[in-house]
């Protein structure tokens, strides 16, 4: 299993930006991303740091590889 960085919320963000997710609207401390096509939201959390187990669940909700994932980084 590869090992994840620390990444803050705006990191991934810019990371999800690049497979085709934009930003829907900001509530309080988390930023709510769609994608066309996708009844799938991400409510990725606007912190310092994201904890690596809400990364690897936040890729898998996006059905993406962990090693998709690093390679756009």
């Amino acid at each position: 299993m590869p090992i994840l960085p620390s990444l803050s919320g705006r990191d991934v963000v810019v990371i999800f930006e690049a497979f085709g997710w934009s930003v829907a609207r900001r509530r309080g401390s988390h930023i709510i991303m769609t994608k066309e096509q996708e009844n799938i939201t991400l409510s990725i959390p606007d912190h310092r740091e994201v904890s690596k187990g809400t990364l690897r669940s936040l890729i898998r909700s996006a059905n993406l590889t962990v090693d998709e994932f690093l390679a756009a980084i």
